[in-house]
């Protein structure tokens, strides 16, 4: 096919200034494929170009196949036979004995006495039965009272007294200097029984303290178990630990386990801060990796919205880590569904086998000992479908991604060089084929979320949280129609009669450019998650030259093809791996990211941005294609049909059902408020149901069910009260704008709060010294809100510079254990020059709210009453608190 064909083609859509235009063939360095014919003739194409139905079940069948390999490999938690070290049948009965007592709230006997009981009652029986060996074990019950401020959840300070830690050292008999830290959490949020989050990592760690203790070999170095019991207050007796336990100064790294869902596969998803011997380690000794430095770095960037002790560990202790949590369905984490029967033994004893082999290579490794000469520098690291761990310093990684890079650019430049290529020809070419290409993106995306503000327009926000594949045939399918419309449109409109094993070329080379540009800002930007578009250039780019012969005399057969894709098999797999953990992450959290968050958007965004991604080396395909009319009627068809059946409200985003639950979060409290004015008399009163809805869908599917919650008992946030006048437990209004509030009877809880203004002066630098106690229950908010022209200078919490203003207010988050004392604390504040005439008097208000998680004081008849009535796919966390408001 001669270039002036091609023009003709071009200019008769009205297009002027083809890329395509010279004097000679531009696309002749690709060979004629076997066309010989008349140059003004459009070539045929049956030797040069795939049947649709085999290019479409080909990439159908590869998706699939790779996808079940994904799951299939989620399911083998345990991969050959364990050693024997790690007894997962003992790991689970520590298991249901510690969620046998239900929540474990901080404060309630069921945490400070039952469950610290038990695990006292297991330390002395494993210090008993190695007490010959050449081991010493130590036991210290520390209960720790501290402060500090925290940038998580927009920012607030964290006040704690008496929480109990219990801290167990194993070593050498002849002591050791340096110790190795394991992590667990025992205690609960109000109303779930935590199995996953965290007892089953205190049950493996008790286990693994009784393999180490009973080793007939020394160890090298200690190892500190700490057993922490109050990680749910927001970590507070990891920061009583690290910050005031004298063993604290010995610690030269941790290993922290936690939960973000329940049961399946532990996964390592933060190291560090540098330190790479960490994640060789784990890369030697864990039997069962699962691990993702991508993870790390999506996790560290702030984007989920959760937080871990590693967290206290790192910045306020200094010292590195490893952290590991659970992920699977998160649909029940933080709910009474989280119970032990949901956790397969195989979970635990694939976290027992890495938890103890980990641990053990790092106390008996030189490196524990003088760490800060291992210190700089970090590690690229990802397992391939959870039998190896690929794992090398990122330096390494920075040389190797350039490598990639070049090689790529040597192969774009080798045909930008050949002949009939002058002038810049193929380059022009190649950017007007990324400009198609990446405008797609934007259209595709555009697209579909059209779909979903339509979705959420119609009420039918979160049809797919009970059914996930649902959201893949809808925004799926209209992500993958519009980029096969687009580039068919392309083909058959802009690119007229070229040949279409040369668009074929063309397009792969398009999308190898892209990922190369990616791999070079995710390199240039220290990233050590560039590894992946690493992935998905050298292995395309090594398969391309590989079948270049094959490509070049029989064009796009089905031998070709296939090799192609088996050429993409490995770097597909692991992206595909890589979106089945986004997806599984964020789905759930979706369920509990509050009322101002579209859910649709996120999730539609999350598909169509998967979709781009795995096309990318797929466009090659549309253009090899004759037709594409049946691929796209198929793709119409099922998002015609997942539409209507959406519109229909066939889709119930809920479910009861025990063997897979998807619970509607709903927060109940009822609560008592009182506001003081100026001078101390009650300016108002009242009491009620506060309801709180943690999903975007409100309460619109209770209100069949609860008439009375409706639109005419919303709230509004009052801007002259502190946090809007109501109860908050944390500083998460931002999240839930939409609440409820039904009138019901007084609260009287047995220990009613204690708040009292001890002493008020004026300092000789011009501020107030205002001085307070408190007596109430184990959980307490407090909340300080200057008004206009006022300003706090300095308060007794943390360092004693007030932090993290939240749009003019303070939130300080107060628990204790057992046999606390009054609550004492002060505040200096900077008057203003004048009073605000629009605002409220005086110069601050200051409320206390108490919240009782635990025991008699938790229920009331009238939320016993509403809670029957809600239906069985809510989980409605229900409590009693107070509000009091008073003006300074």
């Amino acid at each position: 096919m001669e270039s002036d064909t091609t023009i003709r083609r071009i200019k008769a859509i009205g297009t002027q200034n083809s890329v395509l235009r010279g004097n000679n063939d531009s696309w002749s360095q690709y060979g004629d494929n076997g066309y010989s014919g008349d140059p003004k003739k459009k070539p045929e194409v049956s030797l040069h170009s795939l049947r649709e139905g085999v290019a479409a079940s080909l990439v159908f069948v590869f998706i699939l196949v790779l996808w079940g390999l994904v799951h299939l490999s989620l399911q083998q938690l345990v991969i050959g036979k364990s050693t024997g070290e790690f007894n997962a049948v003992r790991a689970r009965r520590h298991l249901e004995h510690i969620t046998r007592v239900g929540p474990r709230p901080v404060g309630s006997h069921e945490n400070e006495v039952l469950t610290v009981g038990y695990l006292l009652e297991q330390i002395e029986h494993i210090r008993d039965e190695s007490a010959a060996g050449p081991h010493r074990l130590t036991v210290d019950v520390q209960r720790p009272t501290g402060s500090f401020s925290i940038d998580f959840l927009g920012g607030f300070t964290s006040y704690y007294d008496r929480v109990t830690n219990i801290a167990v050292k194993l070593e050498p008999k002849s002591g050791a200097q340096h110790l190795m830290l394991a992590n667990c959490h025992f205690d609960t949020v109000a109303n779930s029984p935590g199995a996953s989050d965290d007892a089953v990592s205190c049950a493996v760690m008790l286990e693994v303290l009784h393999s180490l203790a009973n080793l007939s070999t020394p160890l090298r170095h200690g190892v500190v178990f700490l057993f922490n019991g109050a990680e749910e207050n927001v970590l507070q007796a990891s920061h009583g630990f690290i910050t005031q336990h004298p063993w604290a100064k010995q610690v030269r790294a941790f290993i922290n386990l936690e939960a973000a869902g329940v049961g399946g596969k532990e996964v390592v998803f933060q190291t560090g801060p540098e330190n790479p011997w960490l994640v060789q380690a784990y890369v030697h000794a864990a039997k069962h990796p699962f691990a993702s430095v991508v993870g790390q770095e999506v996790f560290q960037s702030g984007i989920i919205p959760s937080d871990t002790d590693f967290r206290i560990y790192r910045d306020f202790g200094n010292i590195p880590g490893i952290d590991l949590a659970f992920i699977e369905n998160g649909f029940i984490y933080h709910t009474k569904y989280d119970t032990a029967d949901r956790i397969l033994t195989d979970s635990i004893q694939r976290a027992g086998d890495n938890i103890l082999a980990v641990l053990k290579h790092l106390v008996m490794s030189e490196k524990l000992s003088d760490s800060s000469e291992y210190r700089h520098g970090n590690m690229v690291f990802f397992d391939l479908l959870g039998v190896v761990v690929v794992a090398y310093p990122a330096r390494v990684g920075t040389i190797l991604n350039y490598l990639v890079a070049t090689a790529t650019f040597l192969y774009l430049a080798k045909k930008a060089s050949l002949p009939g290529n002058g002038g810049g020809r193929y380059v022009r070419q190649l950017v007007y084929a990324t400009g198609v290409a990446v405008l797609s993106w934007f259209v595709t995306l555009l697209s579909v979320l059209i779909v979903a503000l339509l979705v959420t327009l119609l009420g039918r926000s979160m049809f797919w949280y009970n059914h996930f594949y649902c959201s893949i045939c809808l925004y799926g399918a209209a992500a993958t129609g519009k980029m096969v419309l687009i580039h068919t449109l392309a083909k058959n409109l802009y690119y007229g009669g070229v040949r279409l094993v040369e668009l074929g070329e063309l397009y792969f080379d398009v999308s190898l450019l892209l990922w190369c540009c990616s791999l070079l800002w995710l390199t240039q930007q220290g990233l050590c998650s560039a590894y992946v578009p690493m992935l998905m250039v050298a292995f395309p780019l090594a398969t391309k030259l590989l079948l270049a012969r094959e490509f070049k005399h029989r064009g796009a057969s089905v031998k070709y093809s296939v090799l192609y894709l088996l050429g993409l098999a490995l770097p597909y797999v692991h992206f595909m791996f890589l979106i089945w953990v986004v997806f599984e992450i964020f789905t759930p959290i979706l369920g509990r990211s509050g009322t101002e968050i579209p859910p649709e958007i996120v999730l539609a965004s999350l598909v169509t941005l998967a979709t781009i991604f795995l096309s990318s080396f797929f466009l090659h395909f549309i253009y090899l294609v004759r037709s594409t009319k049946w691929i796209l009627a198929g793709l119409g068809s099922v998002f015609t049909i997942m539409f209507l059946l959406m519109s229909c409200g066939v889709m119930f985003p809920y479910s009861s059902n025990p063997d897979s639950p998807r619970p509607k979060r709903v927060f109940l409290q009822h609560t008592t408020r009182t506001f003081y004015n100026l001078r101390g008399q009650v300016e108002s009163r009242d009491s009620g149901l506060w309801i709180n809805s943690f999903d975007y869908t409100g309460m619109q599917y209770v209100t069949p069910h609860i008439p009375e919650i409706n639109d005419t008992v919303r709230t509004r946030c009052r801007d002259d009260r502190p946090f809007c006048g109501y109860p908050w437990f944390l500083p998460v209004k931002f999240l839930s704008k939409k609440n409820w509030y039904l009138p019901a009877p007084e609260v009287s809880p047995s220990s009613p709060v204690e708040f009292s203004l001890i002493s008020k002066e004026e300092t000789s630098w011009g501020t107030v010294k205002m001085t307070f106690h408190v007596k109430g229950p184990s959980h307490m908010s407090l909340y300080l809100m200057p008004h206009r022209g006022a300003s706090l200078s300095s308060w007794s919490f943390g360092d004693g510079n007030p932090q993290f203003d939240l749009s003019g207010e303070y939130f300080v988050f107060y628990s204790h254990g057992l046999d606390a004392p009054t609550w004492v604390f002060w505040f200096e504040i900077q008057p203003p020059s004048e009073p605000d005439p629009s605002g409220p008097e005086g110069m601050i208000s200051v409320a206390i709210s108490s919240h009782y998680f635990f025991g008699e004081d938790q229920r009331t008849v009238q939320l016993d009453e509403i809670l029957r009535r809600f239906p069985t796919w809510a989980f409605p966390s229900s409590w009693v608190s107070t509000y009091d408001m008073y003006r300074y």
